[in-house]
């Protein structure tokens, strides 16, 4: 049963991911691609699912807006780096819970390697793509939307986990049914 409850909250995140990617879209100018809430989605799945499961969600969520957004060149660019990023941001998570520190210094490490793999992810495959000139132009809007679902994700942290079985998730302290 709990691996079916992960399942299902896997395939919820991935949808969020999805859904808050394409719903508000900033575009950056000169690089053809937008500024989006969807990296904090990216981060939290990897917090309350854990680096697996929550790395497929990210991986997967985001990588469908890409596809349902006609930016197909990216959806396995996309699906690699955001995947890094849940699995990431459940490691570092898990592993500042071990050590008794404060879980939004989870949060805020899982939000840090957000924002350097999307610049350096993209940057690196834009360079290769497009050229340098055109990589560069984009790593500024990859900061800014890092760092846009870092705090996001800062300030989302403390609601969802006032929600049991999101507690539950992330710190094994809530009462079960």
């Amino acid at each position: 049963m709990k691996n079916t409850k992960k399942l299902v909250l896997a395939a919820l995140f991935a949808a969020l991911a999805c859904a808050a990617t394409m719903a508000i879209r900033i575009p950056t100018p000169g690089t053809g691609g937008y500024i989006h809430p969807g990296d904090a989605v990216v981060i939290l799945a990897g917090i309350f699912l854990g680096p697996v499961y929550g790395g497929a969600a990210a991986g997967i969520g985001s990588a469908m807006s890409d596809l349902l957004g006609g930016y197909f060149l990216y959806v396995p660019i996309t699906f690699l780096i955001k995947g890094a990023v849940g699995f990431l941001a459940g490691k570092a998570f898990a592993l500042v819970k071990s050590r008794g520190k404060a879980a939004l210094i989870g949060v805020a490490i899982g939000g840090t390697a957000d924002i350097l793999l999307v610049v350096c992810g993209y940057g690196l495959c834009e360079i290769l793509m497009y050229g340098l000139p055109a990589a560069l132009g984009s790593m500024l809007p990859n900061f800014i939307q890092g760092t846009g679902g870092l705090v996001l994700a800062l300030a989302l942290y403390p609601v969802l986990s006032a929600v049991p079985d999101f507690a539950y998730m992330a710190n094994g302290t809530s009462r079960r049914h």
